[in-house]
């Protein structure tokens, strides 16, 4: 009998000055690596059609992108917030909401687990520079090559995350100025960084709800924690 492969969408990214929606290879092919058909979603807010998507595909990866609207989580923007994508927004919490409701599993990257916190009634940092002054100097954006490692994560033990590692600590990539300010009630840290960031979160309650702050699709070809974390999120959406 073949292999029957889970089918995984990814949340498009959308290119405001050439209107138009496109893909970083890393996402699809440490998916691919990892064991899943991997297809690019519509950028859309149609109910109808989020909902068939949510029934359809076997998984959901919340890839990165533009920064989440401050309104969604009480607050106004600030100088220092950045590109906005409204479009982008109303969609992904149409989908989580159906996608959630079918208790499909969700992994989030940058973006996506700053979405997620959102979702569940978090806060984020609009600027991580100006509102996150700490003693302990990171690099939250680093400059290319993007899949070297610019700073470490403390995996909390009795966590998915530890689970899957097996280890206490990782170097990890970083390339992000918003992150987690107020963690949401519902969910758990997986990770953090020196200066206190929360870098991964999960949800107890859920069968697969995980995030990461670092850039596995960046590290996935030299990196095996990377690998480790793709393998495993495939593996929540097997058949």
């Amino acid at each position: 009998m073949p292999v029957i492969k889970p089918f995984i969408g990814i949340v498009p990214l959308y290119d405001e000055l050439r209107h138009s929606y496109w893909m970083l290879p890393g996402y699809m092919q440490a998916l691919e690596h990892a064991g899943a058909i991997p297809v690019m979603l519509p950028l859309t807010t149609d109910n109808s059609i989020l909902r068939q998507l949510a029934q359809h595909f076997d998984g959901f990866l919340f890839s990165g992108g533009q920064d989440i609207a401050p309104e969604y989580y009480g607050e106004q923007p600030e100088e220092c917030c950045g590109t906005l994508c409204p479009e982008r927004d109303t969609m992904e919490k149409i989908l989580l909401e159906f996608v959630l409701e079918f208790d499909k599993p969700v992994f989030g990257i940058c973006r996506g687990i700053q979405f997620v916190n959102v979702f569940f009634g978090g806060t984020l940092y609009q600027d991580i520079p100006t509102q996150f002054p700490t003693e302990i100097t990171i690099s939250h954006r680093q400059k290319k090559p993007y899949h070297e490692p610019v700073h470490t994560v403390t995996v909390k033990p009795e966590t998915p995350l530890s689970q899957i590692l097996q280890t206490p600590e990782i170097p990890v990539n970083s390339f992000h100025h918003q992150g987690i300010r107020r963690l949401a009630a519902e969910l758990r840290v997986a990770a953090s960084a020196p200066d206190g960031l929360v870098e991964a979160v999960y949800h107890p309650a859920k069968h697969f709800v995980f995030a990461v702050q670092w850039h596995p699709e960046f590290s996935w070809q030299t990196d095996s924690n990377s690998r480790k974390i793709f393998s495993y999120f495939v593996q929540n959406c097997e058949r």
